[in-house]
């Protein structure tokens, strides 16, 4: 099968998704375009089209898949580029995704599918980033669920889309501010910003891309979270603390703390359950809170050979000698954050003195405030 480079362009904003698909056809000679749209999955069936800079050569349809739409696009991908890999003809196959599909999952089936990833885009129009933020509503709500199933949010959906890509491809609206450009750059300062329009998007495409370090990327053990910042009235926060969390504080706090940022996400333990890594991810008012598995510091010896690399170097770059790799590590980036209002109540969710000296056997024996959160 000839090479063929597949570049994937993902992002809830619509309309910068399309100029950054349109600049790519435009740039990069022999490119074609794959897209599902997953609106019409409520007749049963989603729609692909492919098309080059002179508009569609080739459409088709996929059944759903357990009556979702996403499975249906999963099914589909792979067996199309294949097919335009095979043709020797396509350079470039970028894969537009619909609205609330959400990269990080296509880019790993287009890899396990034999296929080259070159480049992850996500397209974001900055006057859009704070509605987005902001908004909690369900994706079934907006009309953009991707099957019957689908709990996300518009919120919580948009994050994972930015946060994942490493190129950012940016339509400047004349709405767009000082405060916008700032948050971007705060949620994502990693990112490669491109302008539509006067940057090179096609180089880009084709740098290359690592699934396996991006995943890692995201991973709560060893994410890249956001450092310190305050600018143009947008402010990050870090928290670092070592000392656990009281159960039942914390849960108390659960909604003053979410709706304080604009996005806040990171890692944290409970001190009745000191074996389990806890991740914390927030936005638009909704907060979720799931295990990750445990810490290192409670993994015995010969169980750390099976740990990826990453996540050992995380953990031995912030080695606590009584509690591991066990801390806690939370970001808020908001504009007009609260700061000092924000760590005098996380400070005050940690265990008092007194508490923390009863020891490990009276911390396990504390109200397990989290148990239904976490579906224990």
């Amino acid at each position: 099968m000839p090479d063929l480079s597949v570049v994937i362009v993902a992002g809830l904003h619509s309309d910068a998704r399309r100029a950054t698909v349109a600049q790519l056809l435009h740039d990069v000679p022999g490119a074609v375009v794959l897209h599902h749209d997953l609106a019409t999955a409520a007749v049963g069936t989603v729609v692909r089209t492919i098309r080059d800079a002179t508009g569609i050569v080739d459409a088709g349809e996929a059944p759903l898949v357990d009556d979702c739409a996403c499975c249906a696009l999963r099914e589909d991908l792979v067996p199309e580029l294949r097919r335009l890999a095979a043709t020797g003809q396509v350079r470039l196959a970028v894969v537009e995704l619909w609205d609330s599909v959400e990269p990080k999952a296509m880019a790993e089936v287009i890899t396990s599918g034999g296929l080259t990833v070159t480049g992850v885009i996500t397209a974001v129009d900055p006057a859009l980033l704070l509605p987005c933020l902001g908004n909690g509503d369900d994706l079934a709500d907006a009309g953009l669920a991707a099957a019957a199933t689908d709990q996300r949010t518009v919120a919580d959906t948009f994050a994972r889309q930015l946060e994942y890509a490493p190129v950012l491809a940016i339509l400047d609206s004349e709405e767009t501010d000082d405060e916008d450009r700032e948050l971007l750059g705060q949620l994502h300062p990693t990112a490669l910003q491109i302008p539509l329009g006067g940057g090179d998007l096609a180089s880009a495409a084709l740098a290359g891309f690592d699934v396996e370090a991006a995943a890692a990327a995201q991973h709560p053990a060893c994410a890249l979270l956001p450092v310190e910042a305050d600018a143009h009235g947008v402010s990050t926060f870090v928290w670092h603390r070592c000392r656990p969390f009281h159960p039942e504080r914390l849960y108390a706090a659960l909604e003053d703390l979410t709706c304080a940022a604009a996005r806040s996400r990171g890692r944290f333990w409970l001190a009745d359950k000191p074996d389990a890594l806890l991740h914390w991810d927030a936005a638009g008012g909704a907060l979720c809170v799931e295990g990750a598995g445990p810490w290192l510091a409670s993994l015995p010896d010969a169980a750390w050979e099976l740990v990826p690399p990453v996540r050992r170097a995380a953990a031995a770059l912030d080695w606590h000698p009584e509690h591991g790799d066990r801390c806690q590590h939370l970001v808020f980036t908001s504009p007009a954050l609260d700061r000092d209002g924000l760590e005098r109540l996380l400070d005050h969710c940690l265990l008092t003195d007194t508490e923390y000296a009863a020891g490990r056997a009276a911390w396990k024996r504390l109200p397990p405030a989290f148990d239904t959160l976490l579906e224990i």
